[in-house]
């Protein structure tokens, strides 16, 4: 979104980044961005050393679209010709391999003109500190010394970035991306098999892994078993616990059907009759903002950002890994319809008031203009 919108804008855009994220986003398909590909994982490993010195000679003479040309496939250049204006870094890992690649090169750059280091910090620290807990922790502190600007999809990572030192933080734009017409045809298939149109569909979205807790949402569909019709519990998506989901769900006696990875979100969303985020943490999740331009009633934990999100009216609020709240909170919208017209209004109006990709755009650039180098 963003490297589409900068380029749009006559901007010269260069992605560095695993080729997998080349193959999901297509970087290179969009006119004027160029990609190179930086191999590194979610996990510090022996192979982030060539990361670093990988990104160090590609930020020394960033390729740009102007030129029409992409570097070498061993990334070699002129360290001491012009490089990027401002580098942005998403997530910790990558701001950190940032934060080390440009050390050299700040302190020598010509002029005393350096390139500006943004970083946007996406997600929390995993859940039960250890040695990971502490891993995240030196990476906090490598970025708050070394960034120019931290940006933070919620209030809570705000609030470690400055205890790790960080004088100049500020909120990050995640927009999802602007809603595509729909063709008069499209409707969603909520099964792989006829459903009951009587029975009410509750949803939910995301990969199947540890940070969304869908493991509680299955405790809680086994609390609402004295609802009648018996609510259709319908979770799309993919990821490590699919079969463990699966397996939790036949032991509870939940009737839960897995839709695996699915392209047709904002229909799901449509054709439900409450939508469930469970998530142990979020910043600003772009499923619940699809869910509020849908209208749909939605419960979810009030962690992260989701409160900032929703605001005060557009959902039902619950604790985290609390199954009964959350049972609660759905039994009490299937069996109030007041309740449910109102928390669908609610959402319509807040999702309408939501940033576009446009209003993202253009807060990243007046980020970038604050910290300078961005004319």
């Amino acid at each position: 979104m963003l490297a589409a919108g900068f380029a749009g804008r006559g901007i010269d855009v260069s992605v560095l980044g695993p080729s997998s994220a080349d193959a999901l986003f297509g970087f290179g398909r969009v006119t004027g961005v160029t990609f190179s590909p930086v191999e590194f994982s979610d996990r510090p490993r022996l192979g982030d050393v060539a990361a670093v010195l990988r990104l160090r000679r590609l930020l020394g003479r960033a390729a740009t679209p102007t030129e029409r040309r992409r570097l070498p496939p061993d990334g070699t250049a002129d360290d001491k010709s012009a490089g990027p204006d401002v580098v942005h870094a998403h997530g910790l890992r990558a701001g950190a391999l940032t934060v080390i690649a440009l050390a050299g090169r700040r302190r020598r750059a010509p002029g005393g003109q350096r390139p500006r280091l943004v970083v946007t910090v996406h997600n929390a620290p995993p859940v039960g500190g250890g040695a990971r807990g502490a891993v995240y922790r030196l990476l906090e502190h490598v970025v708050a010394h070394g960034a120019d600007l931290v940006l933070c999809v919620s209030p809570d990572l705000e609030a470690r970035m400055r205890a790790a030192g960080m004088r100049r933080v500020g909120p990050a734009i995640v927009a999802a991306a602007d809603p595509a017409p729909k063709p008069a045809s499209s409707q969603a298939s909520l099964s792989s098999g006829q459903a009951d149109p009587a029975r009410p569909v509750v949803l939910a979205v995301g990969r199947l892994a540890a940070q969304k807790d869908f493991g509680t949402l299955l405790e809680a569909a086994a609390r609402w078993r004295d609802l009648a019709p018996l609510p259709l519990l319908k979770i799309a998506g993919d990821g490590p616990l699919a079969g463990e989901l699966r397996a939790r769900a036949a032991s509870l006696g939940v009737d839960a059907e897995f839709l695996g990875h699915r392209d047709d979100v904002a229909d799901l969303l449509a054709a439900a009759t409450v939508f469930v985020l469970p998530s142990r943490w979020e910043g600003q999740p772009l499923v619940l903002q699809e869910a509020l331009r849908a209208g749909a009633a939605i419960v979810a934990t009030g962690v992260g950002g989701i409160p900032n999100l929703v605001g005060d009216d557009a959902a039902v609020l619950v604790q985290s890994a609390d199954a009964q709240a959350l049972a609660d909170a759905v039994h009490a919208i299937l069996s109030r319809p007041p309740l449910a017209a109102r928390l669908r209004a609610a959402a319509a109006a807040r999702g309408a008031a939501l940033p576009t990709a446009a209003d993202a755009v253009a807060a990243a650039l007046a980020a970038y203009a604050r910290i300078g180098n961005v004319a």
